[in-house]
């Protein structure tokens, strides 16, 4: 369960469960809309990583992953009409965490092994997972 010492402002941002817990996938995955595998880059049976993407959890191999499949680096995690943006976070320069920007501009994350919830950037920011820190967007497709 979400304790709020690794996430001290969830409290103070406020956040709307959106799920139960599902160990099936990660936030990298949902990030992704892959909800049937856990996405991280290791060598392992049970987790999936884009072949074009580099098995080491570092920001270039995140971002060979979300090109993949047809993300860009963005400026900002502003909300703009036509485009669908993921946030990824880093805790001491290495990847920790990746939010996907809804349809009205607000933010879903999958808390590891835990719930998915609808939240700030900001309102998951801390220990855990330390700062935002890439931004990259993809069309919306029609």
């Amino acid at each position: 369960m979400l304790n709020s010492f690794e996430y001290p402002n969830l409290s103070r941002e406020g956040f709307t469960k959106t799920s139960e817990c599902d160990r099936n996938y990660n936030c990298i995955a949902w990030a992704a809309k892959d909800k049937k595998r856990w996405w991280w880059p290791v060598e392992s049976p049970m987790a999936y990583w884009p072949k074009n993407a580099p098995r080491k959890v570092t920001l270039k191999a995140f971002t060979l992953a979300f090109k993949s499949i047809g993300y860009s680096a963005c400026p900002d995690g502003v909300h703009e009409l036509g485009y669908e943006k993921i946030a990824i976070f880093a805790l001491n320069g290495v990847p920790s965490h990746a939010a996907r920007q809804l349809a009205d501009g607000r933010w879903t994350h999958k808390m590891g092994q835990d719930i998915d919830l609808t939240a700030s950037l900001k309102a998951v920011e801390g220990p855990s997972y330390g700062q935002v820190c890439r931004y990259y967007r993809k069309k919306i497709d029609k």
